[in-house]
């Protein structure tokens, strides 16, 4: 049997996870204990606040302990288990780690002799903090497997949906506890009240539909993406793993494949 360890559930993460499990490789997901994914209808950190969940036909459970987890990883679901340091490592040995936290900044992980690491986009250098990382920039090197090198740097800038860019990402204006007044797939109209951060309200730009919004009640910083606005009002897309998730999961699985002693453990 061939297990991945996923560090991180929010939309990115998953697309991995679908796509290696599917590929027959059994995944276990760690969270954090208050999960801030924003496109949380995909998302399978979104168990820790509602489970389960189910993404494109598979199933995410969140686990209580380590104990017995080894177990929950041979049925048809995904568990997902709050573990900020990976101390489920020591217990369900897998042979691959994969960090899709996207924190975007230098990662501080150690080169793992024990286990195959993958860096997911920036702050992975292949060789020092992982053995390979996959770049996240749309582009043509999205989902390029890097084994010498790093991804490229953060811009800082969203991806462009249709004319939008910056405008479709919505950000907290000032620190305090999210109120939300409107549900992913709701379509809105330019000016409708979507949250409220300690009174400052937070509307929609452009009509679009709510692709994304992180959970009611958790504590935001300033600048902190809150949201997502889509101007395709598609509702189907809230339910569905992005293209970019989707070409980063096989990607990933790419790099795992690479290495023939993986591959001759994928179907013992």
């Amino acid at each position: 049997m061939l297990l991945a360890v996923i560090r991180g559930g929010g939309d990115l993460a998953s697309g991995i996870a679908v796509r290696l499990f599917r590929s027959g490789i059994k995944v276990v997901i760690t969270e954090l204990q208050q999960p801030l994914a924003v496109r949380r209808a995909v998302s399978f950190a979104e168990a820790v606040y509602s489970q389960p969940v189910m993404i494109e036909g598979i199933k995410g459970v969140l686990y209580s302990s380590i104990d017995g987890i080894s177990n929950m990883v041979l049925d048809q679901s995904i568990p997902v288990i709050v573990d900020t340091d990976l101390s489920i490592v020591q217990k369900i040995k897998p042979q691959i780690i994969i960090d899709a936290r996207m924190r975007k900044i230098e990662s501080k992980s150690a080169l793992l002799t024990e286990q195959m690491l993958v860096g997911i986009g920036p702050g992975f250098i292949a060789g020092e903090n992982c053995d390979c990382v996959i770049e996240t920039k749309r582009g043509p090197y999205l989902g390029r497997v890097y084994w010498d090198g790093a991804a490229e740097k953060d811009s800082g800038l969203p991806d462009r949906v249709g004319v939008f860019e910056k405008e479709r990402v919505l950000r907290a204006s000032v620190d305090g506890e999210i109120k939300a007044f409107a549900r992913i797939g709701d379509l809105l109209d330019a000016g409708d009240l979507i949250a409220e951060i300690r009174g400052m309200q937070i509307k929609a730009p452009f009509k679009g539909i709510l692709r994304g919004i992180i959970h009611e009640g958790l504590k935001v910083t300033k600048g902190m993406k809150i949201g997502d606005l889509d101007p395709r009002c598609d509702p189907l897309l809230c339910r569905l793993v992005s293209d970019k998730a989707l070409s980063i999961g096989g990607s990933t699985l790419e790099a795992i494949l690479s290495k023939e002693n993986l591959r001759k453990q994928l179907n013992d």
